[in-house]
């Protein structure tokens, strides 16, 4: 894809490994950071595929009452952080996209929800 071009900059592996110690994801890890984004399509595509909170997080009630709390789950994704830049980027460029928009159109700006031209 043209649109998805990554960088070659080099990220830092993950904190938490102990000093030594091979980290299979990195490649993985080092391409997501690396990727710019240069299309509103792409960019759209990726805020709408990447939620904004853990869809697993959920409070189950039962007659009202709150019996328990399941936390949020995307914490043990090991590329949750790389996801979260990569949709951080993405709305991103949506913004900019949306602020070089002719403030005299009446067309509103419908790639974002911080962004508004009207």
């Amino acid at each position: 894809m043209a649109a998805l071009t990554p960088t070659h900059q080099t990220s830092q592996p993950s904190s938490n490994l102990k000093s030594g110690s091979f980290d299979i994801l990195y490649p993985l890890r080092r391409w997501l950071d690396g990727i710019q984004i240069k299309n509103a399509k792409i960019a759209q595509l990726i805020c709408k595929l990447i939620p904004v909170d853990c869809p697993f997080e959920r409070d189950v009630v039962l007659l009202g009452r709150t019996l328990f709390h399941i936390p949020p789950m995307c914490k043990l994704n090991p590329l949750y952080d790389q996801f979260v830049g990569l949709r951080f980027r993405a709305l991103s460029f949506l913004c900019e996209e949306c602020m070089r928009m002719p403030q005299n159109t009446s067309v509103n700006c419908s790639n974002c929800s911080f962004c508004s031209n009207a």
